[in-house]
């Protein structure tokens, strides 16, 4: 009776997640509860995927991958491809798959996936082309390279460790290292040959210019603050030295706005190369040697200058560049029609003093107006320029009866906060690779001390931009499809299909077991995890051929490699899990281009394994 609900409940699961009608996660979430009320598994067996080493690895390579993302490495990655491939998309195409599997030899095809997503949606949205054509295949190419080396693939491990508790010798790091080039080359070729065809390539799919709409130098662009942003040094002997902003009344007397001020150290505390930022405020004293930045007209910002005694150190800050920092930024936020700042001025509103926001000018339906502002009664439609610091601005962002934050403050805030530490992030990345390489720790712990390292050396802002940056219906999803291979282990259905595979094939000899053992790994393997199926089947495989008096290895290495052939559905593999949603992918999509490549490697690996690894 249990079988026959374990197997019930795996054909309804896959049945929702062919018609696509509920999300995955909930899909997964469902299949679970399947099985606890109907008694197959305790709620601990059934949860235990959500602390399985796979699904927090998932999850702090997703922090490490916006890491990337954040501090531009992966833009800078994604522009030297650029470079190297010039305008030939297919070079660009071949390259990006070749660097995929060279990667995926030295770490997990998760952690592969995961770190070169961001990098491929750079490279998408640099040439306008659907992030669908390339994330597919990037998720294809990462599970062939798990059969590049020993520690590519967990199932690499795992059938490794079976011949072990065998009494056979254990693979070697590149022992399967020939049936992953044969298998790397074989997927490129055929995805070449399709990449046209069967992909998906939707433009409608991506958004190239979400969340970005807003940076600094589109600001400048859109309210025309060309040649009115001045960078102004405070020497000693200034007039304006001590004296808070509000006394000396500048937007009333030179039609100038100091907007932030940056605070060099007192000479006495000069032990160490730092500075501070600090926004503008009514409140705010001019120390010596601050430097300030003003928006005004170069005619008021010369009568500014001349009457306290001070230096223009540079003006037109690059193109908005100088707006933002780790602590300060500009955002734009539109009046709600039930606004009450409808119809009073900027001075009447104290923005200032009930936002802690500074008013830097006002789009008035395509007119933008950075002079005499005060005076200004606002009208409904009506966009403000505003600068303060990021906190204030998110702050501002929950606000929904007044105004409407345009854009994305959280994402500006982060990548503001990231800037300058792509070099950091580059060492992170190489730490962790080492330490999976050289098997200091396990993978798991590997991949968190780099989530963590991203944090705390800024490369992200904070907890809440890790958490932001977490992919949390792949993460259930994966946690929720793990507990399925428990199911079908206890309750015998594995046994049961194993076994009538080797009565229905032994009669051919080892091939025809071999034969048997891949189809059965590749079949199961579409719907429960790589690790997961390669637990299951390398036992099976190992008393195969030791009946048929047959070398495990050929079984062996079989199983590792068709454990890895998840092609077929989104759920085979965690890397067809992440990129679904990236490549706005359906689960036909997975289907229409995954079985073709799954019934070419069955051919090539039951003609090379054989050949490499004799019976």
């Amino acid at each position: 009776m249990e079988l026959t609900i374990t197997f019930t409940i795996l054909a309804v699961t896959i049945i929702l997640f062919v018609t696509n009608r509920v999300r995955g996660d909930l899909v997964a979430i469902g299949a679970l509860l399947a099985f606890i009320i109907f008694g197959i598994l305790t709620p601990q067996e059934a949860l235990a995927g959500f602390s399985n080493s796979v699904v927090i690895m998932i999850a702090g390579l997703f922090v490490v991958g916006a890491g990337l993302l954040r501090t531009g490495l992966a833009g800078m990655a994604a522009t030297l491809l650029l470079k190297w491939s010039g305008d030939n998309e297919l070079k660009l195409f071949v390259l990006l798959l070749v660097i995929v599997a060279s990667v995926g030899a030295f770490m997990s095809n998760t952690g592969t996936v995961a770190l070169m997503l961001p990098v491929v949606v750079s490279i998408a949205m640099s040439i306008k082309v659907s992030p669908s054509k390339f994330l597919m295949p990037l998720s294809y190419i990462a599970s062939m390279s798990g059969l590049m080396t020993l520690i590519a693939s967990p199932p690499n491990l795992i059938v490794s460790q079976t011949l072990v508790d065998n009494g056979f010798e254990k693979l070697g790091f590149f022992s399967i290292t020939p049936i992953g080039i044969v298998a790397s080359i074989v997927a490129i070729v055929y995805l070449v040959i399709i990449r046209n065809t069967l992909l998906p390539n939707e433009n409608s799919r991506v958004n190239t210019d979400a969340g970005y709409k807003l940076s600094p130098k589109k600001i400048v662009q859109d309210y025309h603050l060309e040649n009115r942003l001045f960078l102004i040094h405070v020497p000693d002997g200034s007039p304006i030295v001590e004296i808070p902003l509000a006394k000396l009344k500048l937007p009333a007397k030179y039609q100038i706005y100091v907007m932030k001020i940056h605070r060099n150290q007192a000479e006495a505390l000069k032990l160490l190369p730092m500075n501070f930022q600090e926004l503008a405020g009514p409140n705010s004293l001019i120390h010596p040697n601050d430097e300030l930045y003003v928006q005004g007209t170069e005619e008021d910002i010369e009568r500014f200058v001349a009457d306290f005694q001070l230096e223009i150190k540079q003006s037109d800050t690059e193109e908005g560049k100088d707006l933002v920092s780790k602590e300060i930024g500009v955002a734009e936020v539109l009046l709600t029609p039930q606004s009450s700042l409808i119809g009073e001025t900027i001075r009447e509103i104290g923005f200032r003093e009930k936002y802690n926001l500074n008013i830097l000018g006002i789009n008035s339906k395509g007119e933008y107006l950075l002079e005499k502002m005060t005076s200004k009664k606002l009208r409904f439609g009506d966009a403000l320029l505003v600068q303060g610091t990021w906190d204030e601005i998110e702050l501002l962002s929950r606000e929904t009866k007044d105004v409407v934050v345009v854009g994305q403050p959280k994402e500006h805030a982060g990548l503001a906060a990231a800037t300058g530490k792509a070099p950091i992030a580059g060492l992170i990345l190489l730490l962790m690779v080492g330490l999976m390489v050289f098997e200091v720790f396990d993978a798991v712990t590997s991949v968190m001390i780099g989530a963590v390292l991203m944090i705390i050396t800024g490369c992200l802002r904070n907890m809440d931009d890790a958490y932001g940056k977490m992919n949390f219906e792949s993460i259930v999803l994966v946690a929720g499809m793990l507990p399925m291979a428990t199911a079908l282990q206890k309750t015998g259905g594995m046994t049961i299909l194993s076994d009538s595979i080797i009565q229905l094939l032994g009669g051919y000899g080892p091939y025809g077991v071999l034969i048997g053992v891949y189809l059965l790994t590749v079949v199961f393997g579409q719907f429960v995890s790589n690790t997961a199926t390669a637990v299951l089947f390398a036992p099976i495989a190992m008393n195969a051929a030791l009946l048929m008096d047959a070398s495990p290895y050929t079984f062996m290495i079989a199983v590792a490699a068709a454990s890895g052939m998840a092609f077929a559905t989104p759920i085979a593999s965690p890397t067809n899990s992440l990129v679904l949603t990236a490549g706005g992918y359906k689960f036909m999509d997975f289907v229409r281009v995954g079985v073709p490549l799954q019934v070419i490697m069955f051919v090539v690996m039951m003609l090379v394994i054989p050949f490499i690894y004799p019976f």
